[in-house]
């Protein structure tokens, strides 16, 4: 993790820790497969008609749209060139990159996304392309059907809809606006401030990286959900599956014993015995 969190090179973090190169990395490659193949039908399943129906009251509730599917948009994670790859992932902004497409909800959440798309590739042709363009285009998506606008009924029922910007053509299940579009751009900006690790180049083949976005969005919803995030390490502590706590980090290590009297006195100041009253500012 703390690779993404970071944004340190794997250079750099192999001399932290003071391991091989190809250690690091393979490691950096296969926790973050594990985290999309293990928590990505938890944390970004596949969309169900409950889930667009809850999406949708969520925007109605919080952001006064109705009918509405979610924001999308797409956002370009810099990379450095691949070898021979000529013009393909360079983009408009004259950087390298490959494209993050993303619906996101109420709360900030993906709830689609494709990942790996060319950076030269505008926005409306990602979705033009992708399986959530296709799918809404083909009306196979479990998407529910068109519902009356609440306190309008006059104006009869309207199809459910996503939002996005001017990147992005006017379909029947998309319009293009702006105040429930910006979630899209919070959300980004909150993936981006959490995982530094996009602020620069990444220097990884773009399969790779592809697999890190997947796994940054996994572990972006995953944050956000507090109550599945106990829920998830009460398991793995069941199971066995939680790493030690770790002991004796540093240069200035203390013996076993002062960490159990620290932890003695955690528990007695955190007890009934233990909780002194305010001391008053003035006699």
């Amino acid at each position: 993790m703390l690779y993404l969190a970071s944004g340190d090179s794997l250079m750099s973090l192999a001399f932290s820790y003071r391991l091989g190169h190809s250690t690091v990395v393979n490691s950096v490659h296969m926790v973050y497969a594990a985290i999309e193949s293990k928590m990505m039908e938890e944390f970004l399943p596949s969309p169900t008609e409950d889930m667009w129906t809850e999406v949708a009251r969520g925007f109605w509730r919080k952001w006064n749209f109705p009918n509405c599917l979610g924001a999308i948009d797409g956002k370009h994670v810099t990379i450095q060139a691949p070898a021979r790859s000529g013009s393909q992932y360079y983009n408009y902004k004259k950087t390298f990159s490959i494209v993050l497409l993303a619906v996101v909800d109420h709360e900030y959440r993906f709830r689609a996304i494709q990942v790996g798309d060319f950076g030269r590739m505008s926005d409306g042709g990602v979705f033009s392309a992708s399986n959530l363009g296709k799918g809404l285009e083909r009306g196979d998506l479990n998407v529910p059907s068109s519902a009356p606008l609440p306190g309008a009924p006059e104006i009869g029922p309207l199809p459910h809809v996503l939002v996005g910007d001017a990147a992005f053509p006017l379909k029947t299940y998309l319009l293009r606006l702006s105040r429930a579009r910006m979630v899209v751009e919070c959300a980004f900006g909150i993936l981006t401030a959490r995982w530094r690790i996009m602020l620069r180049d990444i220097n990884l083949h773009p399969n790779h990286v592809n697999t890190l976005v997947v796994a940054a969005t996994i572990l972006h919803n995953y944050l956000l959900a507090p109550s599945e995030n106990q829920r998830y390490i009460d398991e793995a502590e069941e199971r066995g599956l939680c790493l030690p706590q770790a002991l004796n980090i540093g240069g200035r290590r203390a013996a076993r014993q002062a960490y159990e009297n620290r932890r003695a006195y955690t528990t007695f100041f955190n007890s009934p015995a233990g909780t002194h009253p305010p001391v008053p500012l003035f006699k």
